[in-house]
């Protein structure tokens, strides 16, 4: 049987951080690899806050959902305890 060989074994080592990045300066140039990083570095930025955002907003939603079963509780005992005074006031 032929075993099959993975093209990507493990992680990248030594040499194949120096071949990628060799390759990344030829394709985008030295004078633009600082702009890259800029921008690369940005963007991840904006990810964060947006994710920090949208963790907030859910924590929040949560808390408020929280609170809306207590008051929905009290909204409803109070009402049963409406009607059962009603009751007894006509009888």
């Amino acid at each position: 049987m032929l075993d099959s060989i993975p093209l990507f074994p493990g992680l990248p080592g030594g040499p194949e951080l120096l071949i990628v990045l060799l390759i990344i300066v030829l394709l985008f140039g030295a004078n633009k690899l600082p702009q890259l990083a800029r921008s690369s570095g940005q963007a991840m930025g904006e990810f964060r806050r947006g994710r920090e955002e949208i963790e907030d907003e859910l924590k929040k939603g949560a808390e408020e959902g929280e609170s809306d079963d207590d008051e929905e509780e009290d909204e409803t005992e109070a009402a049963a305890e409406a009607t059962e005074t009603e009751a007894e006031n006509k009888q």
